[in-house]
């Protein structure tokens, strides 16, 4: 079985891809712009997965109000880690922190959020092991926007192939369709504090 904590992504020796659901609203203008440009908010924390089926879980094959665009946004791997370097889990760890009073100083003052939940299925059910959420932070949006993403791609009509093949029972084919994901190498110093 896999390790409970660790990244699985598609990436290559230059960048990561992670993945986002927004409404057409947020969409259509950043795909023209190839970067984040209003209605999207700078004022609030992004989201971004690099689990392909963990956002399909969350925004139900792009059926959630909101979320009915999936876009994968390549980012660096330089200001992947750069953020993950800069981020407090979301939750007390023993493990990762001195103590509560300590884990609360640290995350009240982070630029950058980790959650770790449940992977999924192709079906969405739940697996033993763990998906790696990042939140980043009103503080550091500016820098993921105008120096990190790379390039945006509208990945919703893939979305809806793949859940068109598995909802007519061809989960096979779907899979197939699946963009590949293996265990990205994060530096141990930077995994260490994220339970890695």
């Amino acid at each position: 079985m896999p390790s409970k904590h660790e990244i699985r992504a598609n990436y290559d020796g230059e960048s990561i891809v992670v993945y986002q659901g927004y409404s057409s609203a947020i969409a259509d203008p950043a795909l023209k712009a190839g970067r984040f440009v209003e209605p999207f908010s700078f004022g609030r924390m992004t989201w971004i997965k690099p689990s392909f089926l963990w956002l399909m879980h969350r925004s139900n094959w792009g059926n959630k109000s909101g979320q009915e665009r999936t876009l994968a946004v390549t980012i660096s791997r330089k200001g992947w880690e750069e953020a993950l370097s800069k981020a407090v889990l979301t939750s007390y760890e023993p493990k990762a922190h001195r103590s509560r009073d300590d884990w609360h100083r640290q995350f009240e003052d982070a630029v950058v959020h980790v959650q770790w939940d449940p992977e999924r299925t192709l079906r969405g059910a739940g697996l033993e092991y763990f998906s790696i959420q990042v939140g980043i932070s009103r503080h550091l949006i500016r820098t993921l926007v105008d120096e990190w993403i790379l390039k945006i791609e509208d990945l919703t009509p893939a979305v809806t192939k793949i859940h068109d093949l598995l909802r007519r029972g061809k989960a096979d084919e779907a899979k197939r369709h699946l963009p590949a994901e293996r265990i990205y190498p994060l530096p141990a110093p930077i995994g260490r504090h994220l339970l890695m």
